[in-house]
C-alpha cells in the first residue's frame, strides 16, 4: 500500500533494535482518516472470505480493527485481553505469546462467550515481527473451533520469519506495508507485499 510506505517515510522513526515508530499516526495517536483507508484495503483484500468477526490483541490493534470492521458491514470485534481483570468471567481460552518490542511472554485471555464454531475470523493487528502474537490468536481460534479466514497486517518487519513461517503455513496473510530492511538511516520496503 504505497500510501501507506510514504507515511511510514515521512513520520516513522526507527530507533535501535530494529524498532519502527508509527505511534504519530498508527498505534498511539491514531490518524482516523488515515486508518479507515487502512479499512478499506483489508476489506477490499479478504471480501471474498466469510468473514463474521475480527479479532486483534490489546491495545494497538483494537482501533485499526473497529474501523476495518465497519467496512465489514460492522461485524463485531473481539479482542484478546492480555491481564486477567475483575469483570472478565466464566470460561476463557488462553495462550501464551512472547511481545519482541517488550521483550517478556504473558498469557493472552478471551471469553469463550465470544467466539465459537460458527464464527469465520479476521486477525487484525499493527505489526508482524516473529509472529507470536499471530500464532496465540491462531491456537485461540483452534480452541474456539472457529474458522481462520485470514491474517491482515499493516507493517511486516520481513527481515525477521513471522510472515514467513505463516504463509508457510498455508495462512492467508496480506501485510500491507512489508520492511525487508531497517537501519537507522534508511527503510526498504518490499516491492510486492504479500510475496
Amino acid at each position: 500500500m504505497k500510501l501507506l510506505e510514504e507515511r511510514i517515510l515521512k513520520d516513522g522513526q526507527v530507533r535501535p533494535g530494529h524498532i519502527l515508530k508509527v505511534d504519530s499516526f498508527l498505534n498511539h495517536q491514531m490518524d482516523i482518516s488515515f486508518i479507515d483507508e487502512i479499512g478499506k484495503e483489508f476489506k477490499r483484500l479478504f471480501s471474498d472470505r466469510p468473514i463474521n468477526k475480527i479479532l486483534t490483541i490489546e491495545a494497538s490493534g483494537i482501533g485499526i480493527a473497529c474501523i476495518t470492521a465497519l467496512h465489514f458491514n460492522n461485524i463485531p470485534v473481539v479482542f484478546a485481553k492480555k491481564t486477567k481483570s475483575l469483570n472478565l468471567d466464566g470460561e476463557q481460552y488462553t495462550a501464551r505469546v512472547h511481545s519482541y518490542t517488550k521483550g517478556i511472554s504473558y498469557d493472552v485471555i478471551l471469553s469463550r462467550r465470544f467466539l465459537g464454531p460458527d464464527d469465520h475470523v479476521l486477525i487484525i493487528d499493527d505489526f508482524l515481527a516473529n509472529g507470536c502474537a499471530a500464532e496465540g490468536l491462531i491456537e485461540i481460534i483452534g480452541a474456539a473451533g472457529a474458522h481462520l479466514e485470514g491474517i491482515g497486517i499493516v507493517i511486516e518487519k520481513g527481515f525477521q520469519d513471522g510472515g514467513k513461517r505463516l504463509r508457510e503455513k498455508g495462512i492467508n496473510l496480506h501485510s500491507l506495508a512489508i520492511v525487508d530492511s531497517m537501519t537507522d538511516e534508511s527503510l526498504v520496503f518490499r516491492k510486492e507485499p504479500d510475496v
